[in-house]
């Protein structure tokens, strides 16, 4: 039979064949990828026959050094046609990569492969990203000597700098100019593992979200399809680093199944200047773009002009993904940048998810869209809405927490290590249900509405963060005996964070210690995650039973404090006027 299909026979498959062999096999010299290097205008075109070729030899070096079907990989590089084989390299020989986002800390890093128990890390010696170098090679150096179970690091180059080698480090680009370029694929059962993605959750630990071979590409690829209207020959566009969901699922996995031409963005909105996105449309001649609201945000506030300078008329979809997208950002994304005749999509999924399951297409034609809504479940997803006693709210007009009722080819399967967190965290608050950690409202029209999550997680700049995470980084400090975190609407990143801690009593120095902090946040997590704000506090308010109200803190810092709600429950009520003096009193020594 023609198609994928064939891969399939008895229920097994290998995705990097469905990804590259049948194509190469077509059409071997249509380009499957096109890198955008950080450097401005110095784009490299990969043909389907190349990226094989590519993946062939990295999966036979891996092979070389030990890495077996069922062995977990970290790779841990920007996006790149490298860190793309490395990827598909490990898919064709059956093991399992684990991508870790290249801003991430030493100690981030050395967290999720300890985790997932990696016996191998790809990296480059530095990473280049808005004109800066990144120390990639160092980072890995630094977080390898706490993983015992790192046996090798495949280093390859990014940049002609030289980077200290140790015992188990392994030139990359050398060993694959020797390896074979023909790897017979890894037969794998549909529900094998293809990869696993840490992701934050409400409590400290981030998770490894696990997804397996067959439910997952089938996924990707007709979500890719259908909700772009992705036609053969078109350049599709997603600038999400390989390091999220996004970059899975639509840079690699997608595109690639449906034979799209890819491109990878290695750059920043804003380098060398804020028409780069732009620019690239017009030299590239890109025809879906998908990107996430915060950088539309960033480059709304530089003005139409940036935009206006280049030609966009290869544009046909503009997507929206990472957060809910305001109105203002949707209608400048939609009348500026698409000139008001490309179909806008506000997608709304998960890590979890695999793939979009609300977007506003497909859908019949000339369908409307409305801004800033998700509004319409794909193929075979059942959203519900649930009230506070766990039942079904049925008709329109009605807000609750977003739970599907059904499962789909794309769900993730379990936590890596923990699938009783996994049952915990999504399919116990409603029985039956899986349970999205989002609130949404169904419209008068039957329509989908995300208003965000439910938890005590956060959206900045659309990275997925629990604040318990940041608290417990700067918990670490011996003279921070307490902190709360809690999101606060930001203008660009759509989310900050703003930090309540409170000092051991003889501290001086506070400013000094919020320098720290601020240090220790960067340096365990990532530079993303640093708050915004930190206010010190002399106590935080909380219940009797010693639980921190941070609805409290919120309506502080969104100065709301006229209508506190209930604060029966509080421990000692007072503390929310302490709270609001410190506030007012930052606030003006801020603004001064």
């Amino acid at each position: 039979p023609a198609g994928p299909a064939r891969w399939f026979l008895g229920g097994r498959l290998n995705v990097s064949v469905n990804c590259l062999d049948q194509h190469v096999e077509k059409s071997p010299n249509r380009v499957a990828l096109i890198w955008e290097r950080d450097e401005p205008g110095t784009a490299v075109h990969v043909t389907y026959r190349e990226l094989l070729d590519l993946t062939c030899r990295l999966a036979n070096t891996l092979k070389k050094y030990g890495i077996q079907k069922g062995d977990k990989v970290a790779i841990y590089m920007p996006v790149s046609p490298l860190s793309v084989a490395g990827m598909l390299a490990c898919a064709r020989i059956g093991a399992v990569h684990t991508v870790v986002f290249a801003g991430f800390s030493a100690e981030s890093l050395a967290g999720r492969i300890v985790d997932s128990g990696c016996k191998a890390i790809i990296t480059y010696n530095q990473g280049v990203r808005g004109g800066r170098i990144i120390e990639l090679k160092k980072t890995v150096d630094e977080a390898v000597k706490n993983c015992p179970s790192i046996k090798h690091v495949f280093v390859a180059q990014r940049t002609d700098n030289k980077v200290q080698m140790g015992d188990c480090d392994i030139p990359l680009e050398e060993e694959m100019t020797k390896a074979a370029s023909v790897c017979t694929p890894e037969s794998m059962d549909s529900e094998d593992m293809l990869f696993m993605l840490y992701t934050s959750g409400s409590t400290g630990k981030p998770k490894g979200i696990v997804h397996t071979q067959a439910g997952y590409l089938l996924y990707a690829a007709l979500t890719h399809k259908y909700v772009f209207d992705y036609q053969q020959g078109d350049v599709f566009g997603c600038v999400a680093d390989i390091g999220w969901i996004t970059g899975h699922s639509y840079v690699v996995y997608g595109p690639l199944c449906n034979g799209a031409t890819s491109v990878l963005f290695e750059s920043t909105p804003v380098y060398p200047d804020p028409g780069r996105y732009w620019e690239v449309v017009q030299r590239l001649k890109i025809n879906q773009f998908y990107t996430a609201p915060t950088a539309i945000r960033l480059l709304l506030n530089y003005g139409e002009e940036w935009v206006k300078k280049y030609d966009r008329s290869s544009l046909k979809t503009l997507g929206s993904v990472g957060e809910p997208i305001n109105k203002e950002a949707w209608q400048w994304f939609y009348q500026v940048v698409g000139e008001g005749r490309c179909t806008l999509v506000d997608t709304w999924w998960q890590t979890e998810t695999g793939g979009i399951c609300i977007a506003p297409r497909p859908s019949e034609e000339k369908a409307e869209i409305v801004p800033a809504m998700a509004m319409r479940p794909f193929f075979g997803i059942v959203p519900v809405l649930m009230d506070e006693n766990g039942e079904v709210i049925e008709g329109n007009d009605v807000s609750g927490a977003l739970c599907i009722a059904q499962p789909w080819p794309g769900m993730a399967r379990t936590i890596y290590g923990d699938h009783q967190r996994f049952v915990d965290v999504y399919f116990k608050a409603y029985p039956g249900y899986y349970f999205t950690g989002d609130g949404a409202y169904r419209t008068k029209k039957g329509y989908y509405q995300i208003t965000g999550r439910m938890d005590d997680v956060i959206n900045i700049s659309g990275h997925r963060l629990g604040t318990a995470e940041i608290e417990d980084a700067m918990a670490d400090h011996p003279d921070v005996p307490e902190t709360a975190v809690i999101g606060y609407p930001h203008k660009i990143k759509g989310e900050g964070a703003f930090a309540f801690v409170v000092l051991k009593e003889q501290t001086a120095h506070t400013d000094y210690v919020k320098e720290e902090l601020k240090t220790i946040v960067a340096s365990k997590i990532a530079k993303y995650a640093v708050p915004d704000h930190i206010l010190v506090v002399k106590r935080l308010p909380k219940t009797r039973s010693g639980k921190i109200m941070r609805r409290l803190l919120r309506k502080v810092v969104t100065e709301q404090s006229n209508d506190m709600g209930d604060v029966t429950t509080l421990d000692d009520p007072s503390v929310v006027k302490e709270i609001l003096d410190a506030y007012q009193k930052y606030k003006e020594k801020s603004s001064s």
